[in-house]
């Protein structure tokens, strides 16, 4: 089935709302910054980021390819740590908690949606689904349910068993999608979530996240070059100036593009 396919047919039924979890996370980020070794030298791709996310909110953060919007994502959702700075999520100070215990707050309080999907090949739609409930040692009964139910929310009750070779692009990020939101995160992350799909197709999954994140209440930030999903968010960031957050209500950087390059080397010479 091609995305297109996908598209053009009738919506399927959903199910009901789940109850709203008490509050999404609440973050203050303070003076962040992150510097990688170059050739011998440090090449600080942030400094100085302040950013104070509310319980519940809807932020886009758009900016310049190069200027450190993922570097900041993968921060904030403990995969990578800063050389500076604090970040405080709910009253716990992140930067000062151990690799293991980051690494199950992470599966527990934080979710997340990459470009590209990075579903399981060999397990089907609801055993993808299912892996961070499991993690969680949560019987395997009980995480198949919490899937199943997540997987018809985002319309997908008729592929629980599908492969992701078996399913379309847009099926597979609904998967992804589904999977980032089975344990109800009080932080979701977005990397370009709808960057590999075609333009109806993303359209889809936008509303799909919108609606997602209304019902479940989680705070939501996404990292995007894409202007119409940035549109949809209530608070809209441009990233700027060695990651400098501006509120996109400032004028002064309405006028920048998306397109431009700043490009920031790391340490294993890719971009961030």
């Amino acid at each position: 089935m091609t995305d297109e396919q996908e598209v053009t047919q009738p919506p399927a039924p959903r199910d009901p709302p789940v109850s709203r979890p008490a509050r999404g996370a609440k973050l203050e980020v303070r003076n962040l910054g992150k510097a990688y070794i170059h050739n011998g030298q440090a090449l600080d791709v942030l400094t100085n980021v302040d950013l104070s996310l509310n319980p519940g909110d809807m932020v886009a953060v758009v900016g310049a390819s190069g200027v450190g919007k993922s570097t900041l994502l993968q921060i904030l959702g403990t995969l990578d740590l800063p050389t500076s700075g604090s970040i405080n999520f709910d009253g716990e100070e992140l930067t000062r908690m151990g690799a293991s215990r980051l690494a199950e707050f992470r599966n527990r309080r934080i979710g997340f949606v990459f470009q590209f999907h990075h579903l399981l090949p060999e397990f089907t739609a609801v055993e993808n689904v299912m892996m961070p409930a499991l993690i969680q040692n949560i019987p395997v009964a009980k995480a198949r349910q919490m899937a199943t139910d997540i997987l018809g929310r985002v319309g997908l009750s008729h592929r629980l068993t599908h492969r992701p070779s078996e399913l379309s692009g847009g099926e597979q990020q609904r998967v992804a999608l589904a999977r980032a939101m089975v344990l109800g995160p009080s932080l979701l992350l977005a990397d370009e979530p709808t960057g590999n799909l075609d333009r109806a197709t993303g359209q889809a999954i936008h509303q799909l996240f919108l609606e997602l994140n209304r019902e479940r209440g989680s705070t939501l930030l996404v990292v995007t070059h894409n202007p119409e999903l940035a549109s949809l968010m209530p608070r809209q960031m441009r990233m700027v100036d060695g990651g400098r957050l501006v509120e996109e209500t400032d004028t002064t950087y309405r006028g920048k593009v998306a397109e431009e390059h700043v490009v920031a080397p790391r340490e294993d010479g890719a971009t961030s």
